[in-house]
């Protein structure tokens, strides 16, 4: 049964079924588990107002208290928070049970007050992201329902500003590109669903579809994983083994519905059917799974790798556009991809009509073409400029070309959009 306490009724071998709130206004990324510990029952009860215990996993309240509460429909928002999950109540047996997210709307935010959300959001994803891959690795059962939580601040941070989160999360070092390759590829599957103007519920499970994906490189050898170079055949064939892997994983824990385990077994799959690991080819391939692979291939392309420096955001773009074309992914799901990154993401370098070198900031509302950018540098003098925004939507200046950073000698341009709070 479950029950709604109160924190001084709690105690070590109780079975938390709920933490009340974001995930992000406590220690608790996991949203159910055993309290083991005396740190762990001081951080909830300076944390929380009331928890949710499952008294069949774990130790109930003394007989004694009685002060045990049912709940009512009054208290509905109490448990989960508003922006977290709707709660059903069976009043004749006393129990709850969490259901489908509640549709709230975040209102909208600007590119620079969301980035500073966003970056602490990814900041918390990436303890959760190497938590999972060591239990993974440590081979404990997955439990997705742990993820959901994350799922949604991430896509509220999507919904306020689909641009902040999806950049921050490409800013990732080789060092930890395993664990935070999930968090950026869950940020753009959710951009990607609102962009194919998928339901909430399908939105939802897109994302946690991103955020599961790629579990099956936990269990891959590390020198493998990791190498610095070129695989070779044998350790490729090794690496291919990841999407099945990861699925038997994900099959054999709970709380994973079809979509995560279908992304997470055919992400690797094309449509001209020169993928892995089934040879899939066209409508084979589901809508879910053909988002996967676009979003996956975008974040790996622009990401710092063992063996390689990623690519700029608009280059790889420009490269998987003839990647689409020769049939790597559906164009139509690309193209809505496009759409929700920008032709020119944030991060790319391009030229200016004036001849002016910016750095794309923030997607324009009106064009994909005319996105926000800074200003920083004068091809015609070859110096510095101080750095400003200019809104081409408001400008008569004009980007005529991408450009490589590497080709100017420009290191960390990065920190040209970023705000420094959010560093």
């Amino acid at each position: 049964m479950l029950r709604k306490i109160t924190p001084h009724q709690l105690r070590i071998g109780m079975h938390i079924h709920e933490v009340p709130g974001s995930w992000l206004s406590h220690p608790f990324w996991r949203a159910s588990f055993k309290l083991a510990d005396e740190k762990q029952l001081a951080q909830l009860r300076a944390a929380v107002s009331h928890v949710v215990i499952d008294t069949q996993k774990g130790l109930d309240v003394a007989a004694a208290e009685g002060q045990t509460t049912f709940l009512d429909d009054v208290e509905l928002n109490d448990v989960a928070g508003e922006d977290c999950a709707e709660v059903v109540v069976d009043q004749g047996a006393g129990l709850v049970t969490s259901g489908v997210p509640l549709p709230v709307q975040p209102k909208p935010a600007s590119f620079q007050d969301e980035v500073l959300r966003a970056s602490r959001i990814v900041a918390q994803s990436r303890t959760a992201m190497q938590s999972m891959f060591q239990d993974v690795r440590l081979g404990k059962a997955v439990d997705a329902e742990h993820c959901l939580p994350l799922v949604d601040d991430i896509t509220q941070s999507v919904s306020r500003n689909p641009g902040a989160i999806v950049s921050l999360a490409r800013l990732k070092t080789s060092d930890d590109y395993t664990y935070m390759h999930s968090v950026a590829v869950c940020a753009l599957m959710v951009s990607l669903a609102r962009q194919l103007k998928l339901d909430d519920a399908d939105t939802r499970e897109a994302g946690l579809a991103g955020l599961v994906h790629d579990l099956g490189k936990a269990l891959m050898p590390p020198e493998v994983l990791n190498k610095p170079g070129a695989l070779t055949r044998e350790e490729f064939a090794i690496m291919k083994s990841h999407p099945e892997a990861g699925h038997r994983m994900l099959v054999e824990g709970r709380g994973v519905g079809p979509v995560p385990l279908d992304v997470c077994l055919h992400h690797h799959e094309k449509v001209n059917g020169k993928g892995y690991p089934h040879g899939l080819a066209g409508d084979e391939i589901s809508l879910f799974a053909k988002m996967g692979a676009v979003c996956d291939v975008y974040d790996a392309i622009t990401s710092n790798r063992p063996y390689k420096a990623g690519w700029d955001p608009s280059e790889s773009v420009q490269k998987m556009a003839q990647w689409a074309k020769d049939g790597h992914f559906d164009e139509r799901i690309f193209q809505a991809f496009v759409k929700s990154v920008g032709i020119y993401p944030t991060g790319s370098l391009v030229k200016l009509k004036s001849g002016r070198l910016a750095i794309v900031v923030e997607q324009g509302e009106t064009s994909l073409l005319r996105p926000v950018v800074k200003v920083f540098y004068s091809t015609k003098a070859s110096e510095p400029l101080v750095p400003q925004l200019l809104d081409l939507s408001q400008s008569s200046d004009d980007i005529v070309s991408r450009e490589q950073p590497a080709a100017w000698g420009f290191k960390n341009l990065d920190e040209l959009w970023m705000p420094p709070e959010a560093k």
